[in-house]
């Protein structure tokens, strides 16, 4: 609904009005997923809207083009980002697409106000799908989790859940705030961070880490299998996003599924029971020129861990963060070299961390065999 939209409760009461009555005519629009909505421009009378059948894109983007520019590389241009455009972007959209605008009338026209355009711009993106060239995205997954009972594998979720959330609070006292969203896998989640950047990709690695820490610590104190040992990958990759859908309405929470997604799955598929993998990607780090690969990425996230000065970890200080040899982020850090089932190969590597806190310590990942 109209409320569930970012900062929709902070607009005027005819702000509200007026996204509740855009989504009572967007969904008709939508038929229960059947469309969905490519872009939009205020008009003085409603809406300019491109509205497509779900499939059309599939059908477009595989169909052979003459243009410079590949049909899919063209979509992705159109869905990545903010959904509003000009009329002259919206009717040059439908032209190359092949389709016809749409108009939709509203009561009153939304006008100028920023703050109803980005609110009515969240709003209308949870009615088709989204792409984001470049995100980081985390990949957990609960070794052996099918050997469990069902008891305990709820019980070993919801740990799970506790040390998201348990890292994310300790971040935010520190005033690092990783807006974190999450879709299950079954025995897992993938996890990553609404805002897109440098400081949310290196903040989501921080966050990596502390829930591994905490997973380990909670490990320790735990009893039976109420704790899971987990298994987990970091990449920064390209993707698609798209709202779930709760009876007739679409929600705010999403799927992701594209590049960074498959390759996260093919290193789990390979790695061992406590293992953490990080992904061979380039990517910018805040406040430096170019793109650097994971290396760099590890030893800026332990960094601004050990700059976090009132950091706790079950009622101790972090006091050191130290990267095993042979390690991503080592002169010594070597890649793997994953081949799946259709014969595709990636390059990897394997994260192993020694962690001090108070006067205990523990091992992050595993070390490689030598």
């Amino acid at each position: 609904m109209y409320s569930s939209t970012p900062n929709a409760d902070l607009l005027s009461l005819d702000g509200q009005h007026q996204l509740k009555q855009m989504e009572a005519v967007l969904r008709k629009h939508w038929r229960l997923g059947q469309n969905m909505v490519l872009c939009w421009a205020p008009d003085p009378r409603g809406l300019l809207t491109l509205v497509v059948p779900h499939f059309f894109l599939g059908n477009f983007s595989a169909a052979d083009s003459n243009q410079s520019d590949s049909n899919e590389e063209f979509v992705r241009e159109v869905i990545g980002g903010s959904r509003l455009k000009s009329h002259e972007q919206i009717f040059s959209i439908a032209k190359r697409l092949g389709v016809s605008t749409s108009f939709i009338k509203l009561d009153e026209p939304l006008g100028d106000d920023p703050a109803l355009l980005k609110a009515a711009d969240a709003m209308i993106s949870s009615y088709g799908i989204g792409f984001v060239e470049s995100r980081g995205v985390i990949l957990f997954d609960i070794a052996e989790f099918s050997l469990y009972s069902p008891f305990e594998q709820a019980s070993q979720l919801n740990s799970l859940s506790y040390s998201m959330n348990s890292a994310y609070n300790k971040l935010q006292r520190e005033g690092v705030d990783v807006n974190f969203a999450r879709t299950t896998t079954g025995d897992g989640y993938y996890v990553w961070n609404r805002d897109v950047g440098p400081y949310p990709d290196l903040d989501l690695l921080c966050f990596l880490l502390l829930v591994l820490i905490d997973n380990a610590v909670a490990r320790r104190q735990a009893s039976g299998n109420t704790v899971p040992i987990i298994r987990s990958a970091f990449h920064i990759g390209s993707h698609y996003e798209l709202c779930q859908a709760e009876g007739i309405n679409p929600t705010l929470f999403s799927y992701i599924v594209g590049d960074v997604t498959i390759k996260l799955a093919r290193m789990l598929a390979v790695a061992d029971a406590g293992q953490v993998m990080l992904g061979d990607f380039q990517a910018p780090l805040p406040e430096l020129e170019g793109v650097y690969g994971p290396g760099r990425f590890v030893n800026a996230a332990l960094q601004q861990l050990m700059e976090l000065s009132h950091l706790q970890i079950a009622g101790e200080s972090l006091k050191k963060m130290t990267l095993v040899q042979g390690s991503v982020g080592t002169e010594r850090a070597m890649p793997h070299h994953i081949k799946d089932k259709h014969g595709m190969v990636q390059s990897a590597f394997n994260l192993c961390a020694k962690v001090d806190w108070g006067s205990e310590a523990l091992t992050l990942g595993t070390p490689l065999s030598q």
